[in-house]
């Protein structure tokens, strides 16, 4: 936790900066593209886990179900004026696996293969409305990279089975239109267990055919949340967050509270689990999250958006809840 405490204090040290160091978008200048037929286009690939997985959970062994996982915004350097992260840069590619893949990804682990491609991501300051239409092309190679690795993935690897979709942020926006291509009214959304597109704006209705999950077990939907700190609102809480859909990552259901007591645990910096660490309250598009009760505390006692630990925060809970949902698609389409 303490990398992305650090990833998002890095965060609120660029935000506060008049300007970043910017360009012109040209598309000759943009990053060499993925070639999904090639391992090393994929960040985590059956078969191809980082070692370091290993501390946090089993070894692989084949699951009966897929996880299509995106991980978050990484290209956070103000001085950078590029607007689609290089692939193929090691410090990059490092940075993917050391901490989404890590510290996220890895919730999933235990109940699906994992498969993360590595994707041209837009910069981080596309996010400010002074470069968001400036970046549209940007935003744009992002999502083609994530649509063909899909694609790949479907016509090379699924065979059938199962799929999760899980994301975190910029890869929660990217996961949206992915699930409006390929699954919303379309033959494969009988495949989908759900969706986790966590750390966005997901709106009730903002899919034609799938909905919010309101309990545990329930499959073909989805749940979102943005975690903050208890009793704290963002300054832009009516624009971006109020109406949109948070779950609860504690009960899994419509209840507005999720106990402490019932916290399956999350995945701290020593790597290890802390259960019964947080209690929930559930807002209007907003998750109220205590102060996590693990070593060095006080280092997020200063921070009033816990966007950066969305996941690891409920690690423990989304490793388990997607378990049970993987368990119970397959009770109902494989008897």
């Amino acid at each position: 936790m303490r990398i992305y405490i650090v990833c998002f204090l890095s965060i609120l040290i660029i935000s506060c900066k008049s300007i970043y160091s910017t360009t012109d978008f040209n598309l000759a200048k943009t990053p060499k593209a993925p070639n999904y037929d090639n391992v090393l286009s994929w960040a985590c690939f059956p078969k191809k886990y980082p070692v370091s997985l290993e501390s946090v959970t089993e070894k692989y062994e084949k699951k009966d179900a897929d996880v299509f996982y995106l991980y978050p915004t990484l290209l956070l350097d103000k001085k950078d004026n590029s607007w689609n992260a290089n692939i193929w840069n090691k410090e990059y590619r490092n940075e993917v696996i050391s901490k989404a893949i890590f510290y996220q990804a890895s919730a999933w682990v235990k109940s699906a293969n994992l498969y993360a491609p590595f994707y041209r991501q837009a910069h981080y300051r596309i996010f400010d409305e002074r470069y968001t239409a400036q970046g549209k092309q940007a935003w744009e190679i992002a999502y083609v990279d994530i649509k063909s690795s899909f694609k790949y993935y479907l016509k090379n690897y699924n065979k059938g089975k199962p799929i999760i979709i899980a994301s975190h942020s910029q890869g929660s926006l990217h996961a949206k239109r992915l699930i409006q291509d390929f699954f919303d009214g379309k033959p494969l959304q009988k495949q989908l267990v759900g969706a986790y597109l966590i750390g966005t704006s997901i709106k009730k209705n903002e899919f034609n055919n799938i909905k919010p999950m309101n309990y545990p077990g329930e499959i073909g939907g989805f749940v979102s949340w943005n975690s903050y700190k208890y009793g704290k609102f963002p300054k832009k809480y009516e624009s971006w967050f109020k109406g949109s859909v948070s779950s609860n990552p504690i009960t899994w259901n419509k209840e507005k509270e999720g106990k402490i007591l019932f916290h399956k645990g999350l995945l701290y910096e020593d790597k290890k689990i802390y259960p019964q660490s947080v209690s929930v309250k559930v807002l209007d598009g907003l998750l109220w999250t205590t102060l996590p009760k693990v070593p060095k505390r006080f280092l997020m006692s200063y921070i009033k958006s816990y966007h950066f630990a969305d996941i690891n925060l409920f690690w423990k809970d989304i490793e388990e809840n997607s378990i049970l949902r993987v368990n119970n698609w397959l009770k109902k389409y494989r008897k």
